[in-house]
């Protein structure tokens, strides 16, 4: 009597599973449809949107961007003196605001590489002391200009005679050498006293920059064998009694000098090229109307001997 029973409800459970599986089923296909559906019309959204900015239109918006940056990066000066355009500004991105005097021949059209002269002032030429001042107190920008016609010479005003100074003046450099036709063979610097240590410091992190540097009436304050390794050529210029520094720690510096290179095997000869120092005597500066020796340290710029070696190299 039961076994019938027993049996139709078998039955019933298995129809009723069957029914349960198609539907799940058919909701599963229905899913995967609906989701595959989504992923072409998102598909085709995405080339829709790619297809909107052309290739040509991105170079555009690049180029214009990079052109804004670039052309901000230099701020250029209104005014003139001594045939400079003065207060320029490089708004450099690492090292700030760098102000400074730049001299550029007439003749000068980028066609044609011309040497670069970077000349650093002391104390009384700096930025705080009124634009052009350097320009105002010292004559090595202008009287270089009579050694070499086909030179851009650039005159930085800087805050101070340390390292942020240092990196300043690199800074603005290799920014010279990069936006200007430069002669990388024929790149020179001066630094007279407190421009006489930023250039020291200048020099013993990137002497690969010049061809020759200046150091006058100044103290060294940076490491010397960078630039031996380089083989830099230094000029020291210093008055025997200079009321600032003394010349005992040029006469040292050029010592150590003479000692590096012949720690590397350099001739006597070789060492003369590279290394030279020049102490001049009291009568030298009275001779020439000057009684002070430290402030005569700008007297350098007139003379023919130690201008020569600098620029006729």
């Amino acid at each position: 009597m039961y076994q019938p029973m027993i049996i139709v409800m078998v039955l019933g459970c298995v129809l009723v599973a069957c029914s349960y599986s198609d539907n799940a089923d058919n909701q599963q296909a229905q899913l995967q449809s609906d989701s595959e559906e989504a992923v072409i019309s998102d598909n085709a959204d995405s080339q829709d949107n790619t297809e909107s900015v052309s290739p040509d239109q991105n170079e555009y918006e690049n180029a214009s961007e990079t052109s804004v940056d670039e052309h901000e990066l230099i701020e250029e000066g209104t005014e003139e003196f001594r045939g400079f355009l003065v207060d320029n500004i490089y708004h450099s991105p690492q090292d700030g605001d760098i102000h400074y005097c730049i001299y550029i021949p007439e003749d000068y059209d980028g066609t044609e590489p011309y040497s670069l002269y970077m000349t650093l002032p002391g104390y009384e030429g700096l930025y705080f002391q009124g634009v052009a001042a350097n320009l105002r107190y010292e004559d090595f920008g202008i009287e270089a200009q009579k050694y070499r016609s086909k030179m851009i010479v650039v005159a930085p005003q800087l805050n101070d005679w340390g390292m942020t100074s240092a990196n300043q003046t690199i800074a603005l450099t290799e920014y010279m050498i990069s936006h200007y036709n430069v002669d990388r063979a024929h790149v020179f610097a001066n630094g007279y006293s407190g421009g006489g240590e930023t250039m020291s410091l200048v020099m013993a992190k990137r002497p690969d920059l010049f061809a020759a540097y200046l150091h006058v009436s100044s103290q060294w304050d940076g490491a010397l064998e960078p630039v031996v390794d380089a083989r830099t050529p230094v000029y020291i210029f210093i008055g025997e009694n200079d009321e600032y520094y003394g010349s005992e720690n040029a006469k040292q510096t050029y010592q150590t000098l003479r000692d590096l290179y012949q720690s590397k095997g350099l001739s006597e000869e070789e060492i003369k090229a590279l290394a030279v120092l020049d102490v001049k005597p009291k009568n030298y500066f009275s001779s020439r109307g000057v009684n002070n020796e430290h402030g005569g340290g700008g007297l350098a710029a007139h003379d023919e001997d130690v201008m020569k070696w600098l620029f006729e190299r």
